[in-house]
């Protein structure tokens, strides 16, 4: 079985829609921050095992950033949301 995603503005799709960008918890540094500052957001990043939030872009289907929140071990996904509403909610 295949494994699927709920897209809050498609539905249910297959994953194979979507591409995975990464930790969805990384900022981006400032325009004048250092180089070691860039050189650690662009290269060194964690590796954790289990439940994370991830950035996914669903590439062939609405073509929107959602922010995935699953689990790397067991590939269950607990929640997606529009990378714009996860935005609010952190700034609330």
């Amino acid at each position: 079985m295949a494994s699927l995603i709920h897209c809050p503005h498609c539905g249910i799709r297959p994953k194979e829609e979507f591409y995975i960008r990464g930790d969805a918890s990384i900022s981006r540094p400032s325009a004048t921050a250092s180089d070691e500052e860039w050189n650690r957001y662009v290269y060194i990043r964690d590796n954790p095992r289990g439940r994370y939030q991830e950035h996914w872009h669903h590439a062939s289907g609405c073509r929107r950033w959602l922010v995935v929140d699953r689990s790397n071990v067991t590939h269950e996904v607990f929640s997606v949301r529009d990378v714009a509403t996860a935005a609010r909610e952190n700034a609330e």
